[in-house]
């Protein structure tokens, strides 16, 4: 299978974990999608089976949870839960009373979080925080996921489609997932003009 190829299909993240582990990857039940989806390619271009990421992948030891949240407790076994997520942003409100919630922010500040602990930063639940408040308060747009191919294509048709529903972008995208093209709308339009041709 070309790079292509594989860009070129829509895996589920239960069929790369079975490929990503036939081929080797070590670790890869503990992979998120997107690792396990770097992993594979770089199998496709290098034939290497390789741990995609440098975080932590196994932990030992009380979950920070279990210790009782608090500004000050140090980020050692971070657990993404609803009880996690509505701290850190009963939290912020304190801080930041007329802060309003953002689409996208939960992703971003677990890749933070990850970065900052993969490169020896101790971090506190503070600092989680501090950076919520200001990935909620930023003003310029996020940059593209780039393995959000989901996310990048329901944006892209809603904002090209006027008039179009999220509901018709969701039927679209299940269209897509379907073709040998890749998974974004400019593709997914050339498609359409296609089909009318």
């Amino acid at each position: 299978m070309s790079i292509e190829e594989f860009d070129n299909g829509y895996w589920y993240a239960a069929e790369l974990r079975d490929f990503a582990e036939r081929i080797g990857v070590p670790a890869a039940k503990r992979l998120r999608k997107d690792e396990l989806e770097r992993a594979v390619k770089r199998f496709l271009s290098t034939g290497r089976s390789e741990l995609p990421t440098r975080r932590a992948l196994s932990k030992s030891g009380m979950k920070d949870i279990e210790h009782g949240l608090s500004l000050d407790l140090p980020v050692v076994h971070y657990t993404s839960n609803k009880e996690t997520k509505a701290f850190i942003h009963r939290e912020a409100i304190v801080i930041a009373p007329s802060m309003k919630k953002r689409s996208g922010v939960s992703y971003r500040l677990n890749r933070w979080r990850e970065e900052q602990l993969a490169k020896g930063i101790a971090i506190t639940y503070r600092d989680l925080v501090r950076q919520y408040i200001s990935l909620n308060q930023a003003k310029e747009p996020f940059a593209r996921i780039p393995h959000g191919r989901y996310i990048n294509f329901v944006g892209d048709f809603l904002a090209a489609e006027k008039g179009k529903s999220r509901t018709d972008a969701i039927a679209a995208w299940e269209e897509l997932k379907k073709l040998d093209v890749p998974k974004d709308y400019l593709s997914w339009k050339k498609h359409q003009r296609s089909r009318r041709a």
